[in-house]
């Protein structure tokens, strides 16, 4: 409290007092042994009021212990389980639950982690991946300005994310694995990795390459084995040795039937091998009879069109091409979509030859578009642009219904440059993504898709999107996601399949490692998407003849149901609307691949290189109570004495205005009683 305020509140009592003896002390009626009465309780009343005017503020400090924090991260994937450690892993947690030491020195909180990050509600060991990255990523931003020496229990046998070593750099703290396994290394063979790709045309030859290892110290020989069915398609003889312990196999296959094809990579056990679940791998390709050929026509170079082209062709069922107007106007039947880059005039006989041919187009324009020839070249959509340059940016319509669209979380990417003017569409369309400048709407569409007589096409007003890849990359590791959208966009527009009121999407197969989800969209009779609808999926096993029924949950403008706990088989469904008689049916295959069984060991050196980097040490399962008893003992980890000071305004204090109304209460209760009222 100020000393100006401490002069207010003295002026206060003066006034106050002042006002009490002109009311009560000078020609007051009262009986004289009242007078006091009533005066000290107008006394106190006055001041009080005047107090509250002045709303001095009020500080407080307290002080209290923090202990320093110590988050354990468990290891909840099945590798834990397959290395035999699950029992120990569980009698750990107990210990460290109970270890009275333990939790009076340290503020303990327990996460656990396969493909995802979460707090421990119980241990299961039956996560299909492990992403310790991201454990590690999420724990340094839940901590990062605390003292928190981190516990991390697994077996350093990462299936999913970043490098979690690099991770393991950005900690402040130390992190003290404890490893889950042995040193000990065991004969094994193992199918390292396999690679081919995921669809194939008819009558064409697809490769395969398969990268093979060997850890052991006697020379071996045995063969390496691909079956389709019960038929083999490729055999090989192979040898290894301590030295020779690697061996890479590139083959081809025959792509001679329609349809989905599996196949088995086998390379034959040894008697002597502890784990043989990694010697065999399930594979599939789809084999379709053409692919969708894609033409982008630009005059300009721009990184766009090479971001495009990536992610067009990430699906190894289209290809693109790419080429200026005056070569592109010869080839133009041989696409089934066009892309036009940032048109202007010498795109005059590429319009009219589109026209012509009935072909599907998307518009793609930017800085170096002609928009007075485009405004008189087609008629979809026309822009009053100006020659300044407008940065934009791009928001989600929830309501978009032509295909399935997930929101990357478009309004924080990167700007896309433009041109300053007013757009306005043409005919029935339906935006996707609208125009955002400082996050708010300007009311001109960034992407738009309409059809016209039975073709479809798009308009896309902005460039510089190859940023947006870059940014996808940055946020999710990998293009993927980026890649779909783009994808799902071209799929649309390269066919001209008559709209559907329920619409399935679904991969021909999965891996069982891998979510396995289905989308759909339910349209109502005028193919406004249904938010309202009942979807249900009936999912048969075709081996077991096992059937189940699932619901499909909304997700902003789709559905979608996950499948992940099937087991692997072949399986057909239908897609039904619980109200009406509207279904769709079809099916799809999951592989067997258990990727956590893959391991025989822990990866050591890497946890003991994460211990050194962040000034701890590494310790094996057996060795866990000696690191209790390390962290018990070590002085580095104190509590910390600390200070909470609050400013109050007396105003906020609610017993004062108690105080105020019983003053009042008093005195009028007291003239009441003695007949002065």
């Amino acid at each position: 409290m100020t000393t100006e305020t401490i002069f207010y509140i003295l002026i206060a009592g003066v006034v106050a007092l002042a006002l009490a003896i002109f009311m009560y002390g000078y020609k007051s009626k009262s009986p004289k042994n009242l007078r006091w009465i009533f005066g000290i309780l107008r006394f106190l009343t006055l001041f009080t009021l005047l107090v509250l005017i002045i709303n001095p503020k009020i500080e407080s400090e307290t002080y209290f212990v923090e202990k320093p924090r110590l988050p354990v991260l468990i290891d909840n994937s099945a590798s834990v389980e397959v290395l035999e450690q699950n029992n120990k892993v569980s009698s750990l947690f107990d210990a460290l639950q109970n270890n009275e030491a333990l939790n009076e020195k340290f503020d303990v909180a327990y996460f656990s982690f396969g493909s995802d990050f979460r707090q421990l509600d119980s241990l299961t060991f039956d996560e299909k991946q492990t992403q310790i990255s991201k454990a590690l990523a999420d724990t340094y931003s839940l901590y990062k300005n605390q003292i928190a020496p981190t516990i991390l229990i697994t077996d350093g046998n990462q299936t999913l994310g970043a490098d979690y070593e690099f991770e393991a750099h950005k900690f402040k703290n130390p992190i003290y694995p404890i490893i889950l396994g042995d040193s000990i290394q065991y004969t094994d063979l193992k199918i390292e990795q396999l690679n081919t790709n995921r669809y194939a045309f008819l009558n064409n030859r697809f490769p395969v390459e398969t990268i093979l290892t060997y850890a052991g110290q006697e020379s071996v020989s045995t063969e390496f084995v691909v079956r389709r069915g019960s038929a083999v398609v490729y055999r090989e003889s192979v040898s290894f040795s301590e030295n020779l312990n690697s061996k890479t196999i590139n083959l081809e296959l025959s792509a001679d039937n329609v349809g989905l094809q599996k196949y088995t990579a086998e390379l034959l056990p040894l008697e002597s091998e502890k784990n043989k679940s990694n010697n065999r791998k399930h594979f599939a390709v789809e084999v379709i009879d053409q692919a969708t050929h894609v033409l982008i026509v630009s005059d300009i170079l721009h990184p766009d069109i090479g971001a495009l082209k990536k992610s067009v062709t990430s699906n190894e069922q289209r290809e693109i091409t790419i080429a200026n107007p005056k070569e592109a106007v010869a080839v133009l039947d041989d696409y089934q979509l066009l892309i036009l880059y940032q048109p202007n005039r010498s795109f005059g006989d590429v319009f009219k030859h589109m026209e012509k041919l009935a072909k599907n187009s998307l518009v793609i324009t930017g800085l170096q578009t002609d928009w007075d020839f485009l405004n008189r070249i087609q008629p979809n959509f026309i822009k009053k642009a100006t020659r300044s340059k407008d940065d934009v940016q791009g928001r989600l319509n929830s309501n978009f219904s032509y295909f399935v669209v997930e929101d990357l979380g478009f309004d924080s990417f990167p700007p896309l440059h433009t041109l300053f003017g007013t757009t306005q569409m043409q005919g029935d369309h339906e935006v996707m993504l609208e125009q955002t400048v400082g996050g708010l709407s300007n009311d001109n569409p960034l992407f738009t898709t309409f059809e016209i007589d039975g073709r479809r096409h798009a308009f896309w007003d902005g460039e510089g999107f190859w940023r947006w890849r870059a940014q996808s990359y940055l946020k999710e590791s990998d293009f993927q996601n980026y890649d779909d959208f783009i994808g799902n966009i071209v799929q649309y527009l390269a066919s001209n399949k008559r709209r559907s009121r329920l619409e399935v999407y679904s991969e021909s197969f999965y891996y069982n490692s891998n979510p396995i989800k289905i989308s759909a969209q339910y349209f109502d009779k005028n193919y406004v998407f249904d938010r309202r609808a009942s979807l249900q999926i009936l999912v048969k096993n075709l081996d077991s003849e096992a059937e189940h029924e699932y619901p499909l949950l909304l997700r902003n403008n789709y559905y979608e149901v996950d499948l992940s706990n099937l087991p692997a088989g072949e399986y057909a469904y239908t897609v039904a609307n619980a109200t009406e008689n509207i279904s769709k049916s079809g099916n799809f295959v999951i592989l067997e691949f258990h990727v956590e069984q893959q391991f025989l060991n822990a990866d050591i050196p890497k946890l003991q290189r994460i211990a050194k980097n962040s000034d701890a040490e590494a310790y094996f399962i057996d060795e866990a109570a000696q690191l209790i008893q390390d962290l018990i003992k070590n002085p580095t980890f104190k509590n910390i004495q600390k200070s909470d000071q609050k400013t109050i305004p007396l105003i906020d204090w609610k017993y004062l205005l108690a105080i105020l109304v019983a003053l009042l209460a008093a005195e009028w209760f007291i003239r009441k009683y003695n007949g002065l009222i």
